[in-house]
């Protein structure tokens, strides 16, 4: 008789890298068919026009240098986190690699970057609606700090929304 499998009881990082130029279009396609995924159901038709490919392009492509991390082969990015001081800004997995473990070791990559940076408390944003996204959040440690309306800046002009913040202490 075999001694039982303890699960895990961290997540070692996912391989993590700077975004680099040939990860753009892909990342971008990526991008965009997540927020599609995560966010349509919920936006108004204007933010949906908005949101178009080349409005994910464009924002990769303006990204500051090191904010964006990768993770999979150049040119073929599996998923991304984006990070703004203690904002974890964006998250996002191919929708294709959903459920086979890729989301929870880049999670833990994220909270190790903002860790590593002396954040002690960090934070994010999630659109009311977006349950999916919801659920892997609180899964993964965090919980509900407040639901909030916001404006969204988009270069069609602005959008108000409502979103969920989410906060995850990282330092004692």
């Amino acid at each position: 008789m075999t001694a039982p499998v303890e699960a895990p009881t961290h997540l070692d990082p996912a391989p993590m890298r700077p975004l680099g130029p040939a990860d753009i279009p892909p990342l971008a396609r990526l991008w965009h068919q997540g927020w599609r995924d995560g966010h349509l159901a919920s936006a108004s038709a204007g933010l949906a026009r908005a949101r178009r490919l080349e409005s994910f392009l464009a924002r990769l492509e303006a990204a500051p240098a090191g904010e964006i991390q990768v993770t999979g082969p150049e040119g073929k990015p599996s998923g991304f986190f984006w990070l703004k001081g203690p904002c974890l800004d964006q998250f996002y997995v191919d929708p294709a690699l959903r459920g086979q473990g890729l989301a929870m070791p880049l999670m833990a990559a994220a909270e190790a970057r903002l860790a590593a940076a002396g954040v002690e408390t960090a934070w994010l944003l999630c659109v009311v609606g977006n349950d999916r996204a919801a659920r892997f959040y609180e899964k993964a440690g965090w919980h509900r700090a407040a639901t909030t309306p916001m404006q969204l800046q988009t270069a069609d002009g602005p959008f108000d929304i409502v979103v969920w913040r989410y906060e995850k202490r990282l330092l004692p």
